[in-house]
């Protein structure tokens, strides 16, 4: 079983920029894809975009806009997401998930962590 922790949340104003870190820890735990969510107040979790185990391959949720960029440094079994360019509506709970493949459609993920929260500033 992979444990998950996130950390890097908080208050920044629009335009401004975070980096998020999801720790992993457990048997194989680089060897897993890795994917961040997010969950605004009222709506669904949303995917924003995953990893391959690896790191050579990335994907993103169409609203990233080239705004964020998840990478990993497996040494570490640590995954990074950066986030630039920040709007008011990315404000939300930020999770990062584990999963066996490399899941652009946002299932799959059978770990998670318990979210860091991320709030942009108007």
């Amino acid at each position: 079983q992979v444990q998950l922790k996130e950390s890097g949340g908080g208050l920044v104003q629009e335009g401004g920029s975070l980096r998020l870190s999801c720790a992993a820890s457990g048997p194989s735990a680089s060897s897993y894809a890795m994917g961040w969510f997010r969950q605004a107040p009222g709506k669904e979790r949303e995917f924003v975009g995953a990893v391959a185990w690896n790191g050579g391959i990335t994907y993103y949720a169409d609203f990233v806009e080239d705004r964020f960029t998840i990478s990993r440094v497996n040494a570490n079994n640590t995954v990074f997401l950066q986030m630039n360019s920040l709007k008011a509506e990315d404000t939300a709970v930020y999770y990062c998930a584990a999963g066996e493949s490399f899941d652009v459609a946002g299932v799959g993920y059978d770990y998670w962590g318990q979210g860091t929260q991320v709030t942009v500033s108007s």
